[in-house]
C-alpha cells in the first residue's frame, strides 16, 4: 500500500505538469491579444496621452476625468442614443431577414444551394468595397436609388447629406451585410432539429406557421441567442461602414459611439488619444454587460 502511494506522488507531479504545458499557449494567448490591450486601453484612459507625451512616456495621470469630460459632453448624449438605433435596428433587421431565409432554404429545392451561395456574397467582399457601393447607390446627385424614386415619381432624398436620413442610410447598409452571418449561423441550427418531429406534426394537422412556432423557433432558442449576442458586440464596434458613408455626419446625425472614440483618436489630425479610450471603454462595458446577461439567461434556462 505504501509503495503503490510513492509511485503515485510522481505520477500526479507529472500529470499536473503535463496540464500545464498544454495550459501555456492558450494563458499566454491571452495575456499577449486580451488582457494586455484591455491593460493599455484602461492605462490611456486615466492619463493625458498625447502624440508628444507618448514620444516622452510623461503622460499625466489625470484619474476618471476623462470619463467624466465624455459623459459630460454633448455628443455623448448623441452618440449613445444612435448608437442604440443602430444597433437595434440592425441586429433585429439582421435576424429576422436571416431567420426568414434560413427557414426558405431548409427545404432544400432546386438551386438552393446556388441561391444561399449568392446571399454570402455581401459577406465576403471587402468592408471598404460595401461602403463605397452603398455610398454610390444612395449618392443624391447620381445614386441609383434616388434615380429608382424619381421613376415612382418621388423627389431627390440626400440620404448620406441630411441629418433626417444619414443614421437610417448606414443602418441600411449594416443589415445589408450581416444577413449572411445571421443566414448562416440560423441555418446550422436548423440541421440539428430532427424531421420528424415535423412529420409528427404534420399528421397531428400543424400548419406551416404552427410547425414553425411550436418547434422551429423554440428548438432554435440556444442559436439564436448566440447570433444575437454575437451580432450584438460586431455592431456596437462598427467604424468602416459608417466612417466611409458619412464619417458620422452630418452634425452628428448618424455619430455611434465607436465613431466618437476613432474620430477622437485618428480622425480630426490633432489625436486625442485619451478621451478616445475612455468612449472605448465604455465600449466594452456595454458589450462585455451583455455578454454576462446571455451566460446568466443561459444558466437561468439549464436550471428550468
Amino acid at each position: 500500500m505504501a509503495r503503490r502511494a510513492v509511485h503515485a506522488a510522481p505520477r500526479r507531479r507529472s500529470g499536473r505538469w503535463t496540464a500545464l504545458a498544454f495550459l501555456a499557449p492558450l494563458v499566454i494567448y491571452l495575456a499577449v491579444f486580451y488582457a494586455y490591450p484591455l491593460y493599455r486601453n484602461i492605462d490611456l484612459s486615466v492619463h493625458d496621452y498625447t502624440p508628444r507625451a507618448f514620444v516622452r512616456g510623461d503622460a499625466e495621470f489625470t484619474g476618471l476625468d476623462n470619463y467624466a469630460d465624455i459623459l459630460s459632453d454633448d455628443t455623448f448624449v448623441r452618440a449613445l442614443r444612435n448608437t442604440a438605433v443602430f444597433t437595434l435596428v440592425s441586429i433585429a433587421a439582421q435576424y429576422a431577414l436571416g431567420l426568414a431565409l434560413a427557414v426558405f432554404f431548409h427545404r432544400n429545392f432546386r438551386l438552393s444551394a446556388v441561391l444561399r451561395a449568392m446571399f454570402l456574397v455581401p459577406w465576403l467582399l471587402p468592408l471598404i468595397v460595401s461602403a463605397s457601393t452603398w455610398s454610390w447607390m444612395l449618392n443624391s446627385d447620381n445614386g441609383i436609388v434616388n434615380a429608382a424614386l424619381q421613376a415612382f415619381g418621388i423627389g431627390q432624398i440626400n440620404w448620406l447629406t441630411s441629418p433626417g436620413t444619414s443614421l437610417l442610410a448606414v443602418t441600411v447598409a449594416n443589415i445589408w451585410l450581416g444577413i449572411p452571418f445571421n443566414l448562416v449561423i440560423l441555418y446550422a441550427g436548423l440541421q440539428n432539429i430532427p424531421a420528424d418531429l415535423y412529420e409528427a406534426a404534420g399528421l397531428d394537422g400543424a400548419n406551416g406557421w404552427q410547425r414553425f412556432w411550436r418547434i422551429t423557433f423554440p428548438l432554435l432558442r440556444p442559436v439564436s441567442a448566440i447570433t444575437l449576442l454575437l451580432g450584438l458586440i460586431y455592431t456596437l464596434k462598427v467604424v468602416d461602414i459608417i466612417w466611409i458613408m458619412t464619417k458620422g455626419g452630418p452634425a452628428d446625425a448618424s455619430t455611434t459611439l465607436a465613431i466618437w472614440s476613432y474620430r477622437e483618436a485618428f480622425g480630426t489630425g490633432q489625436p486625442d488619444f485619451s478621451p478616445a479610450a475612455a468612449v472605448g471603454n465604455l465600449l466594452i462595458l456595454i458589450a462585455l454587460a451583455a455578454g454576462l446577461l446571455h451566460v446568466r439567461l443561459q444558466r437561468k434556462e439549464e436550471r428550468a
